[in-house]
């Protein structure tokens, strides 16, 4: 029967302090960390502060669009500097382009001035004057005179007469005119 109160009595004190707990909580009466008192035995840890969570503020909707178009705006700017270094780097290669291809069509009107230089230097009095001639005085004579000259007038020639003119010549000098004649006759830049 001991056994039946003993049970009774702790069923009751745990009831007891069930409701002393619940009607401290309902009371607002809740410990702080603050003022929660700890423990401590002698020579151990002190207890590390306890941190306080506070809780930010949840930013409203204009606030997250100002953000999110301050990012934008900053993309957009990197992206357009980008693509003006591209178009810059484009540029510079369209330049050195357009340098090459004016240097070339320089050398080309040079080339095609010479040319033309070239073929009238031998004018029909002279070459009707060397059209008359022997060819072996011929050779002889056109060997003296400037090669270009020679082979201008060499190309004004008859061909039958100038082959016969080139054949009485030494083979060097020949050889020299046959060259500045071909690379003459052709119509396309010799580089």
């Amino acid at each position: 029967m001991i056994d039946f109160f003993s049970q009774k009595q702790h069923r009751r004190s745990a009831a007891l302090a069930a409701c002393v707990i619940a009607a401290t909580v309902l009371a607002g009466g809740t410990v702080r960390a603050e003022e929660a008192v700890r423990q401590v035995l002698p020579g151990g840890q002190q207890p590390a502060a306890v941190q306080q969570l506070v809780r930010e503020k949840v930013p409203d909707e204009s606030e997250i669009q100002r953000f999110c178009s301050n990012i934008a705006d900053a993309a957009r700017d990197r992206r357009y500097a980008l693509q003006a270094d591209e178009l810059k780097q484009l540029q510079a290669g369209i330049d050195q382009r357009m340098k090459a291809l004016d240097d070339k069509r320089a050398e080309y009107e040079q080339w095609l001035k010479r040319r033309e230089v070239f073929l009238a230097r031998a004018e029909d009095g002279v070459v009707k004057i060397y059209a008359g001639m022997k060819p072996d005085a011929a050779a002889e004579r056109l060997a003296m005179v400037n090669t270009d000259l020679a082979a201008a007038i060499l190309m004004k020639l008859d061909s039958r007469k100038a082959g016969v003119i080139l054949n009485e010549m030494d083979q060097k000098a020949a050889a020299t005119l046959t060259g500045i004649m071909a690379s003459a006759a052709r119509r396309v830049d010799p580089s």
